[in-house]
């Protein structure tokens, strides 16, 4: 072992702090990767900063990468998005759970181990961030109750497919009410019978003014909210019957409206498999 990664340092953290398994923040982050980069692209994530720049990093303990293929984007709404310009931009999306308690620790070390990557060139420059932002845990909504896998379970069970559903609400003081109004009326009627066994919804955070450049600062952190749908069948299939009308209730509500629907299917790890249908044949 070289002298500079020897740290007591590490044994003295260990003894301090918070360490359960509750999300008590995340960051989801949707990318486009410039056309005739895909593979490149795919391969850079998967292979190393998937690992490099996010598994690796402390308090960040689960991940998951997912796709939209061409006709998964084709579903998306609305066709104005605030999020996504064209709103079929960002065909890859990556959640990842940060234990609660522990924002600021983690963001301390991401910037510096992202900073390190980038004079190391191990960096992958050929893309485009649409919607990337750290984000803390509001709550969880369960269609089964006490049920199945809990949330801290949600990114390592094999779910087939994930919606992400990016809203605002009309002003500041009303997000609490759209919180509210999701997490006790709408959702579980929602989730009520359907193919979806949670709903996950976080509220975005700025990013930090020491953040790599090519990622935008986060907007509309007052009154914006990000709710993650996890599917236990593929989107295709219960897209027409359950998601359709999304925007027209959230809007009906008086609270808010819709910003983004967009459904993905997991990638499969250590494969190129999706990158062929990401763009128009």
């Amino acid at each position: 072992m070289s002298e500079d990664t020897r740290s007591e340092t590490y044994g003295e953290l260990a003894a301090v702090g918070p360490y359960g398994v509750h999300p008590g923040h995340a960051l989801i982050t949707m990318v486009e990767p410039h056309p005739g980069h895909e593979y490149a692209y795919n391969r850079w994530y998967e292979d190393d900063h998937y690992y490099a720049g996010a598994m690796a990093m402390p308090w960040m303990y689960a991940g998951r990468r997912w796709v939209a293929t061409r006709d998964l984007q084709l579903l998306r709404r609305p066709e104005k998005s605030a999020i996504a310009q064209p709103v079929t931009a960002g065909c890859y999306l990556s959640t990842y759970w940060i234990t609660a308690g522990r924002y600021d620790d983690h963001m301390k070390w991401t910037v510096a181990i992202n900073k390190r990557l980038n004079r190391d060139a191990r960096v992958h420059h050929d893309r485009t961030h649409v919607f990337t932002a750290f984000q803390d845990h509001e709550a969880t909504v369960y269609r089964d109750g006490a049920a199945g896998p809990r949330d801290f379970h949600a990114l390592d069970h094999p779910y087939a497919g994930l919606v992400l559903e990016v809203m605002d609400a009309d002003s500041p003081e009303q997000r609490p009410q759209l919180l509210e109004w999701l997490r006790t009326r709408e959702l579980p009627r929602r989730l009520a019978g359907s193919p979806a066994a949670m709903v996950t919804l976080f509220r975005p955070t700025p990013l930090p003014g020491d953040r790599m450049t090519y990622v935008k600062q986060v907007e509309a952190t007052d009154t914006r909210l990000t709710l993650l749908w996890f599917l236990e069948s593929d989107p295709r299939r219960c897209w027409q019957d359950h998601f359709t009308d999304r925007a027209t209730d959230v809007a009906a509500s008086g609270l808010g409206h819709t910003e983004l629907l967009a459904p993905f299917i997991p990638t499969v790890p250590g494969t190129d498999r999706y990158v062929g249908e990401l763009r128009e044949s």
